[in-house]
């Protein structure tokens, strides 16, 4: 099963974001056994542009563009959000199951 938001925020038991990290801590439904996944906090990877006008007019929207654009964490059509980046790293911890229609853990020790 290929790996999408809607598929994995069944897991997602708790997110922490500080400055420099993002936390995400993924429960099995199957055992409740949890993996904690940290990844760099990258505030925002695309391209903002703004010209010098912009900073020279308007340098206080021209701030708040550049410092303050939202990061995300979830959504179900993006494929660069934190739940999904988490996740890749843990991703060889956790199976697809056909009969709980959701990923569990590979080694769980507690079966349905």
């Amino acid at each position: 099963m290929q790996v999408s938001c809607e598929n994995i925020i069944s897991l997602v038991d708790y997110i922490k974001i500080d400055t420099s990290t993002v936390i995400c801590h993924f429960k099995c439904p199957v055992s409740g056994e949890k993996i904690v996944s940290a990844i760099p906090f990258e505030p925002y990877d695309g391209k903002i542009l703004l010209s010098w006008q912009d900073w020279l007019f308007h340098p206080r929207q021209s701030y708040e563009k550049f410092y303050h654009t939202p990061i995300v964490i979830y959504a179900k059509e993006c494929e660069k959000s934190i739940i999904l980046k988490a996740f890749a790293q843990v991703s060889s911890a956790f199976v697809w199951d056909e009969k709980i229609k959701s990923y569990k853990l590979k080694e769980s020790k507690k079966e349905n």
